[in-house]
C-alpha cells in the first residue's frame, strides 16, 4: 500500500514539474513575442504544443499563438518569394487551424480559407500549378457552398513575383464564363502592378491587366480571353488590348505570368487604346 502512495505521490509532482516548465517556457515565448522575436517564439510553441493536453486551460493560449507567429512567418517568406519555406509554414498553420478550430470561434476557422489561398501562391510561386489547382478547388467548392468569410467570397489571390522594383499581384474570380458571349463584359483573372516603397511594400498601382473575356460566338470562337491593360488616371481609365495574348478557357497560367512579364519587362504597348472620362 506504501509503495502505490509513494508511485501516486511521485506521478503528482512530476505533473508539478512538468506543468511549471511548460508555464516557463510559454511566458518566455510569450517575451519573445513583445519583442517581435517571431521565430524563437515559433520554436517554443511548436515544443510545448504536443506536451499540453486539449482541456488544459493553456493549450488554447498555445494554439492561438503558434497560429499566429506561424502565419507571419508564412508571409515573411511569400513576400521575399522564398516558397519552399512560405509553403512550408502555409502547410503547418493549415494543419493547426483545421485541427483546432473546433476549440475556437467562428473568426478562428475563417482563418482556413485565407491559409489555403497563401499556400496557392506558394504552389505557383514553385510552378506547381496542378498542386495549386487542389486548393483552389477547396476554394472553388466552398464558394458554391456559400461558405467563404468576407474578402475572399468573390475573388482571391493566387499569385504574386517581384519584378525589379515592382510587386505583381494576380487575383482569380470565381464566376466562370457565360455561356452567352455578348450578354456583358466579364473578366476571369486580373493583375496588379504597384511601385515598391524602400521596404519593398506596395506603393502605388502603376496598371492592371485584365483576362477578359471576348465577345464572340464561343462555339466558333479560337480563343475565350484576350488580356487588356487598365490605367487609372484623375480624369480616365485608359484601357487597350493584346490581340497577340489569347487565352482558352482553361487558362495556361505558366504563359499568362510570361506574358505579364514580357509586357512589363519589354513594356510593349496595347494593340488598341481607348479611354473612359470620368464624370465629375
Amino acid at each position: 500500500m506504501k509503495i502505490k502512495v509513494f508511485i501516486f505521490i511521485a506521478f503528482i509532482f512530476s505533473l508539478s514539474i512538468f506543468s511549471q516548465t511548460t508555464n516557463e517556457k510559454y511566458l518566455k515565448a510569450d517575451n519573445f513575442l513583445k519583442e517581435n522575436n517571431i521565430s524563437e517564439a515559433y520554436k517554443i510553441y511548436k515544443e510545448i504544443k504536443p506536451q499540453i493536453q486539449k482541456n488544459d486551460t493553456l493549450y488554447k493560449y498555445v494554439i492561438w499563438y503558434y497560429v499566429g507567429v506561424t502565419t507571419e512567418l508564412e508571409k515573411t517568406f511569400r513576400l521575399k518569394e522564398d516558397f519552399n519555406n512560405s509553403l512550408n509554414y502555409g502547410l503547418e498553420a493549415l494543419s493547426l487551424i483545421q485541427e483546432n478550430k473546433g476549440f475556437f470561434d467562428q473568426v478562428f476557422a475563417e482563418k482556413e480559407p485565407w491559409m489555403t489561398k497563401n499556400i496557392i501562391v506558394s504552389y505557383f510561386g514553385l510552378g506547381k500549378i496542378e498542386e495549386a489547382k487542389k486548393y483552389k478547388d477547396i476554394l472553388y467548392k466552398d464558394y458554391k457552398e456559400k461558405t467563404l468569410p468576407k474578402g475572399i467570397d468573390e475573388y482571391f489571390n493566387y499569385d504574386f513575383f517581384k519584378l525589379k522594383d515592382k510587386n505583381i499581384w494576380g487575383y482569380e474570380w470565381y464566376p466562370e464564363l457565360p455561356d452567352d458571349r455578348f450578354s456583358s463584359s466579364f473578366t476571369k483573372i486580373v493583375y496588379y502592378v504597384y511601385s515598391t516603397n524602400p521596404d519593398g511594400t506596395d506603393k502605388d498601382q502603376l496598371v492592371r491587366f485584365h483576362v477578359l473575356m471576348y465577345h464572340q460566338d464561343g462555339k466558333n470562337a479560337k480563343f475565350d480571353y484576350l488580356l487588356e491593360r487598365q490605367i487609372e488616371t484623375d480624369e480616365a481609365t485608359i484601357s487597350g488590348s493584346y490581340y497577340q495574348y489569347t487565352y482558352k478557357k482553361d487558362i495556361d497560367y505558366k504563359k499568362l505570368r510570361e506574358n505579364i512579364t514580357e509586357i512589363i519587362t519589354k513594356e510593349i504597348e496595347p494593340s488598341s487604346r481607348r479611354t473612359i472620362s470620368k464624370k465629375r
